[in-house]
């Protein structure tokens, strides 16, 4: 189990070079901005989604404003987005539901955040993140990739990765989890061929470490 400070120097060198994520480039849009971009993110890149959802909200800003727009004319603006016509739906649903029962305000808690449309813990885990500034660990591919092979957990999903992280990372570094592991893999730890030759925290890593051993030994 890694201790407290190889947690925190590990956070401190990915600090340095990480690349900004979607949400952090997002600064200053409202939660429901957020939440929708979130949502739509899911198995798409990020490069995809943020011009499509830019010019969307210059015309719909709000959950009511999106009351006024039908799946149909989402589907067509969701066109280059994975699995459009699923999130579209969910999208409109999201806004019906938040205006309903949420007076268009997006909920700050885990538990009201993935009862609505289309929302799973990874982006209800991420709002709380970043638009609330609260204290959660966001799980998607690359946190749980990473943090395994890091050493810190060994889990075979992201949900119980998101369970055994809880108890090894400190909860003040709970919101540094998925904005600097996310970056890391996709531009270093990626999932083929890792470029552990230029990686910043490998002497920290177990299959970094791993890894160099064999090469040696070849």
């Amino acid at each position: 189990m890694p201790t407290s400070p190889e947690i925190k120097t590990v956070f401190t060198l990915l600090e340095k070079t990480h690349p900004k994520t979607m949400l952090e480039q997002m600064a200053g849009s409202s939660p429901f901005q957020m939440l929708v971009a979130t949502l739509l993110s899911a198995r798409t890149k990020d490069l995809t989604v943020i011009p499509i959802v830019k010019d969307l909200f210059k015309k719909y800003p709000t959950p009511k404003n999106f009351l006024k727009i039908s799946v149909t004319e989402l589907e067509k603006k969701f066109y280059k987005i994975g699995f459009f016509r699923v999130k579209a739906k969910n999208v409109k649903k999201l806004a019906e539901t938040l205006v309903e029962k949420y007076d268009s305000k997006v909920p700050d808690t885990l538990e009201e955040l993935i009862s609505l449309p289309g929302i799973g813990r990874k982006t209800a885990n991420c709002m709380l993140n970043y638009a609330f500034n609260k204290p959660a660990i966001a799980v998607d591919i690359h946190v749980h990739r990473i943090s395994n092979r890091l050493g810190w957990i060994n889990t075979k999903t992201p949900e119980k990765s998101e369970e055994a992280l809880e108890e090894v990372i400190p909860k003040d570094e709970w919101i540094n989890v998925n904005k600097l592991l996310v970056g890391h893999g996709q531009t270093i730890c990626t999932p083929i061929n890792p470029k552990c030759n230029v990686c910043q925290v490998k002497k920290y890593c177990k299959y970094g470490k791993n890894k160099f051993e064999e090469s040696k030994t070849i």
